[in-house]
């Protein structure tokens, strides 16, 4: 069987879609460069808002989705990533309108979820407040019996400021201190309220906490997605 060619869909922000090219090649055993997949980045960061479309009734991203995800076809991708779990609730829409499978980051993190924490019944999911209110992961997680803890509104405020706040957030500063701090108190409030186990339900977070380590499982879905993608290349 040949090798898939791998599409991500990026700009979503663009780190997050670069580090999904990069996670997927650290995936692959390769001793040369052939053996390495064929990977395509299509880094779109003019996508219209998934914040404001989810929040506040702004305008759709689903046909800009639609037509990257057309180029990514065009340009010989067999199957495509959506490189953000916030945009996972336009994913529906999104692959009816194209010819080729998708792999699913938030049913890939859960399924990983439950091999990691056997028995799971209370999961906390770091996200932004469009996922969290959009309930991105419930329908994944309902699956098994999951429950995805709520958390009060300032500590959703601390988890949205780590990704998007302008004088730190990690979109348009980086990894900084006073982010890093944001997700881990989150992290943390979510422990105390009986988490099993932590989901960086966003493509970002996993770049903000790094190796951070918890006392329960800290499921990266960057990682689980690359892993995916090369088993589904590979064949």
């Amino acid at each position: 069987m040949s090798e898939k060619v791998i599409g991500i869909m990026g700009g979503m922000g663009p780190e997050a879609g670069a580090d999904l090219f990069l996670r997927i090649t650290a995936a692959t055993q390769a001793k040369t460069d052939t053996d390495h997949l064929h990977i395509i980045l299509d880094s779109n960061p003019k996508m219209p808002s998934r914040q404001d479309a989810i929040l506040n009734g702004g305008e759709s991203p689903v046909p800009a989705m639609v037509a990257t995800a057309e180029n990514l076809v065009k340009a010989g991708a067999d199957v495509i990533i959506i490189g953000a779990n916030t945009a996972h609730y336009f994913y529906d829409d999104v692959a009816a309108a194209v010819g080729v499978p998708f792999l699913h980051i938030i049913d890939e993190a859960v399924r990983e979820t439950v091999r990691q924490a056997p028995g799971i019944r209370k999961v906390g999911v770091m996200a932004t407040t469009a996922a969290m209110q959009a309930h991105v992961y419930e329908k994944s997680c309902a699956k098994f019996g999951i429950e995805v803890m709520g958390v009060p509104d300032d500590v959703q405020a601390q988890m949205q400021d780590a990704i998007f706040h302008h004088d730190f957030g990690f979109k348009y500063n980086g990894r900084t201190e006073a982010c890093v701090e944001a997700a881990r108190s989150v992290a943390q409030y979510l422990i105390d309220n009986g988490a099993e186990a932590l989901i960086m339900g966003c493509t970002e977070i996993p770049l903000i906490l790094g190796s951070t380590s918890f006392p329960v499982p800290l499921i990266d879905p960057n990682e689980i997605i690359a892993e995916a993608a090369v088993k589904y290349a590979k064949g």
